[in-house]
């Protein structure tokens, strides 16, 4: 592990059970949440949507930081939308990505030049940086069409 210059943050989780009913519960109490198999028809959560719901807010908000320092001014209506596959093969479970950034009313240019910077800013872009299969795609309006058909 890499020394630390500054720690920013400590996440403190404490997890029983699994991800098949199990639950987590972090030492804040902000975080109380149970776990349900993807597919199944449980009410909890599956760790594939945490690390969605993490991966996106945390890009967005290195695409903000990014846009800060170029002095461009993002559209109200910014969005990403994650998608995490847990897959299967003859070597075991892994993991895919695909993420849809929409940057209405930027030119595509800097639209894609926001998300490249904003991908090696953000944590968990680099924790996941070859590790994993990820395809980070800036929506334009003619993509939208295809984004929804195929997150339905």
């Amino acid at each position: 592990m890499a020394p630390l210059d500054k720690r920013q943050y400590t996440a403190r989780v404490h997890t029983i059970g699994g991800r098949d009913g199990g639950e987590s519960h972090s030492s804040d109490g902000r975080l109380d949440m149970r776990y349900s198999l993807p597919g199944t028809t449980g009410t909890g959560i599956n760790s594939e949507q945490l690390l969605a719901a993490g991966w996106s807010a945390c890009l967005l908000s290195s695409i903000k930081m990014i846009a800060g320092a170029m002095k461009v001014k993002l559209p109200p209506n910014l969005a990403v939308d994650a998608e995490v596959d847990l897959c299967r093969n003859d070597g075991g479970f892994f993991l895919q990505s695909r993420i849809y950034v929409s940057l209405p009313g930027l030119q595509n240019e800097l639209a894609q030049t926001l998300v490249d910077e904003a991908d090696q800013l953000c944590p968990y872009s680099k924790a996941t940086r070859g590790n994993i299969s990820v395809a980070i795609c800036v929506v334009t309006e003619s993509s939208k069409t295809e984004f929804a058909t195929s997150a339905a």
